[in-house]
């Protein structure tokens, strides 16, 4: 099922502020909370579409890329990379944003409560960066890529919890709850703060006995094999986010993210210009001038053309269709041929005699009406 858009989803226009966009996103994420919406997981996904929406446009690079790619921007590079389903979970959202709308609920910063003194923090792996090559022809069509990345993954032995059989102990320093209280005396009396247990670092459990293979971290270095689904349109320097595929997180926390950023290949034959392409086609001075038909190659072979009697060098010529395709899959651009008419430069002498004849016969003189004839009137012929 697509995707719907973000700025629907929070109902802003595109031109709202970052201040506009928050609230909208704090009004969505009240209505839809689930301590609201007890069991009702119409809510729960809308929720979670909320706070996908948020993540991006709440973002000033991933709002460029998705104002100027749409979804495939920030996201769907890879098999079941998007949205939340891929890789952040109702947790994910509560540890990034609960701050935003947890006033709401009267939980401090998490956003939800939970019995024992407080959410024990996720561990979040970190994000990678990658660059993928891609020629011309795979991106007319779009393409599927497996590539090996160094990571860290998940800890099979301790099954990622870090702790060698399981066994954890409450921590000593906060009895378990994960924050500790501390009293100060200030010149307008004692202030009591509460602060993350600096022993166990909030998670209100410390490990009796570490993992011998990731010594308690839960994760380890691998290689892993990912398939990447790579949209067709994508341009040079875009960013897809493949969510869920970055470093695995510290002691069964959620992981990061891969991103993918587009690397373009110099192709034999064409230059790109957003969804255009071009090609420059030499031709001799008898086909120029009589006609012909000729072969230019497209990206998904070859083509036929036809040249007019009395071509001019310059004269462009417009395949439609024949370009790439838009990243949105709105509109396909068109494969653009400039025409070159191709003097000789080493002459034979009966070739010199010919063209002597040639000369100063009344057709071989250049018209008035092309004289001059420019780069805006060549790019006039292109549209029409």
């Amino acid at each position: 099922m697509a995707k719907r858009d973000f700025y629907e989803i929070l109902e802003v226009p595109k031109t709202a502020s970052a201040d506009e966009i928050k609230k909208a996103y704090r009004k969505k994420a009240i209505q839809f909370h689930p301590d609201k919406n007890p069991g009702d997981k119409a809510a729960e996904e809308k929720f979670k579409e909320a706070a996908e929406a948020y993540e991006v446009l709440s973002d000033a690079d991933k709002k460029a890329r998705y104002d100027r790619f749409g979804h495939a921007g920030v996201g769907g590079a890879a098999g079941g990379g998007g949205g939340y389903s891929g890789g952040m979970n109702m947790e994910d959202i509560f540890d990034q944003f609960g701050d935003i709308f947890g006033e709401a609920f009267g939980f401090g910063g998490g956003g939800r409560s939970r019995g024992g003194g407080g959410q024990r923090p996720v561990h979040r792996g970190s994000n990678i960066r990658i660059k993928v090559k891609l020629t011309l022809e795979e991106i007319a069509t779009g393409v599927t890529k497996k590539i090996k990345v160094n990571k860290y993954i998940s800890c099979d032995t301790c099954k990622g919890s870090g702790a060698k059989g399981g066994n954890y102990k409450n921590c000593t320093t906060c009895n378990g709850s994960g924050q500790v209280t501390r009293v100060t005396d200030t010149f307008l009396g004692r202030m009591q703060t509460r602060q993350t247990c600096p022993t166990c670092g909030g998670e209100g459990r410390t490990i009796t006995d570490k993992c011998t293979k990731c010594y308690g971290d839960g994760v380890v270095r691998s290689e892993e094999v990912l398939e990447l689904k790579i949209p067709a349109g994508v341009a040079e320097g875009m960013q897809l986010t493949v969510q869920g595929k970055g470093n695995a997180g510290p002691r069964n926390g959620h992981p990061g993210d891969l991103l993918v950023v587009i690397e373009e290949q110099e192709h034999e034959h064409f230059v790109r210009d957003n969804e255009n392409i071009y090609y420059n086609l030499n031709v001799n001075f008898a086909d120029a001038a009589m006609g012909a038909e000729v072969e230019v190659p497209t990206l998904s072979g070859r083509a036929k053309i036809k040249i007019a009697p009395g071509t001019q060098s310059g004269k462009v010529l417009k395949l439609k269709g024949k370009g790439l395709p838009s990243v949105q899959g709105y509109q396909t651009g068109d494969l653009l041929v400039t025409v070159y008419v191709w003097t000789p430069q080493n002459l034979t002498k009966e070739e010199k005699q010919l063209l002597e004849k040639l000369r100063t016969m009344p057709n071989f003189s250049p018209g008035e009406g092309e004289q001059g004839r420019g780069f805006f009137s060549r790019m006039k012929d292109m549209f029409e």
